[in-house]
């Protein structure tokens, strides 16, 4: 049986490097995983691919294909958005979000792809889009409640502020890592069924573990793309939202 990081070895065809990408500012070194920049850029490049063959010569009464799909999606999103917040304001969400649930999803799904990996299981991309979230939310509870937002640290008394900034920091770091955990554990699982077949690894690049994972791999990649794009309108639909 091989170990995690002999799989990793052996299906490393493409010759992703080891080493970090480093770049110095300053009196700061920047490190960057390689291997998740190139997949992300290759996810991107994706999801602008299906982006434009699902609008280019759309048709509003026989809609076929990608502009389906492109359409369901938008719907079931904006049907999200519109029961967390008023229409007019989930508006300006809207595309936001949208992105957020196709870009998440194409990432999580890439992995999937004999000798690849999702770009969400690495950490550090996870956080970036947790982070953007956190920025979110704050930008629109300060466009549609001016400095009158931040009173809620201060509700129901202020001796619960300490509470709400640490639930406020909370947030980002939930969405980081049940996002990560879901995928990289999946990932895990792959190698380790790819482990266990000892000699038979190089086989179609794994491919073998890989559709024996396939179907959960899938469901799983869908749930956590929803909930992390659910659990973003939801932290926006809050901080606009009367009560809050």
């Amino acid at each position: 049986m091989l170990s995690f990081e002999e799989v990793e070895h052996e299906l490393n065809i493409w010759g992703w490097p080891h080493d970090t990408w480093d770049l110095v500012v300053g009196n700061t070194t920047l490190a960057f995983n390689p291997k998740t920049l190139i997949l992300t850029w290759i996810t991107m490049l994706l999801v602008i691919l299906f982006v434009v063959a699902a609008t280019r010569g759309m048709d509003m009464r026989r809609p076929r294909g990608a502009q389906n799909i492109m359409e369901m999606m938008w719907e079931f999103i904006r049907g999200l958005v519109n029961d967390n917040m008023n229409p007019k304001i989930g508006l300006a969400l809207l595309p936001i979000v949208i992105t957020y649930f196709i870009f998440i999803l194409f990432a999580n799904l890439i992995g999937l792809v004999p000798t690849l990996s999702s770009p969400t299981a690495d950490y550090n991309t996870t956080f970036g889009l947790a982070l953007c979230t956190f920025i979110l939310i704050y930008i629109f509870g300060i466009r549609y409640k001016g400095l009158g937002y931040f009173k809620h640290y201060l509700k129901p008394f202020v001796f619960f502020l300490p509470i709400t900034i640490i639930e406020d920091l909370a947030k980002p770091v939930t969405l980081t890592f049940r996002l990560y955990g879901n995928i990289y554990a999946g990932e895990v699982l792959i190698a380790v069924l790819l482990g266990m077949l000892g000699g038979w690894i190089h086989v179609f690049g794994g491919f073998i573990a890989s559709v024996v994972w396939l179907a959960f791999s899938i469901f799983v990649g869908c749930i956590q793309a929803f909930i992390f794009t659910m659990l973003s309108i939801a932290y926006v639909g809050q901080a606009v939202s009367d009560e809050h």
